[in-house]
């Protein structure tokens, strides 16, 4: 498949461009802490479904949760109290550095619109996006394809034209749905064979390969 039609670049943001699981597991154990939840969550498995909605992982570990909203509420108020368990991934600044002049750069997160905006100016990465969208009332999340063709919408770019960058298998569904071609990264928090059982475009280990397939 050739990409020289490739106008719009979209990232995933935890997996993709940011190593947050630490940041994310010990905020999601204060929190439900905080409001006396009984839990058994190890840390490995809990990585292993980061990017999915918390309803979704917490129904998995049978947990409940009685009011989501203020769960949230909470958990997004301690973030960056555990933000330094995070690091940008190797190459993140240089790939967007080389991509940035050429082609609409946005980002795609489950995470809410605010929590995503912060955490991009944190690690000083903002500069490099012409659009960030995060999780918004009343929008669908990945895998639906609303978020992504709204996003194209914006840059008025059809999905044809458009390639969306992501380490889970929510990021390639989100892609297929929308029309869009699909890449995934072996460095996040799905082992490669799950990711090419979802059966993406391009599958890669270095975010550095991006400018060579795009070449």
């Amino acid at each position: 498949m050739k990409l020289d039609h490739i106008k719009l670049i979209v990232f995933d943001l935890d997996g993709t461009l940011i190593d947050s699981d630490k940041s994310i597991y010990k905020s999601t154990i204060r929190t439900l802490e905080n409001f006396g939840i009984k839990f058994n969550i190890p840390e490995k498995e809990f990585s292993q479904m980061i990017g999915l909605h918390f309803q979704e992982i917490f129904h998995k570990f049978n947990i409940k949760v009685d009011d989501f909203e203020k769960f949230i509420e909470f958990y997004k108020s301690i973030y960056f109290s555990y933000i330094n368990y995070s690091t940008v991934y190797p190459n993140v600044i240089e790939i967007l550095k080389i991509l940035k002049n050429k082609y609409f750069i946005a980002l795609l997160t489950t995470k809410g619109q605010d929590q995503a905006e912060k955490i991009l100016q944190h690690f000083n990465l903002t500069q490099y996006f012409n659009y960030i969208w995060g999780r918004r009332d009343g929008v669908p999340v990945k895998p639906s394809p609303i978020p992504l063709l709204q996003i194209c919408d914006e840059f008025k770019i059809q999905p044809e034209n458009t390639i969306i960058i992501g380490d889970a298998e929510i990021d390639v569904q989100c892609g297929k749905n929308a029309g869009a071609v699909t890449c995934a990264v072996t460095f996040g928090y799905r082992t490669k064979e799950k990711l090419l059982s979802e059966n993406p475009d391009f599958i890669i280990d270095n975010l550095l390969e991006i400018d060579q397939l795009l070449k």
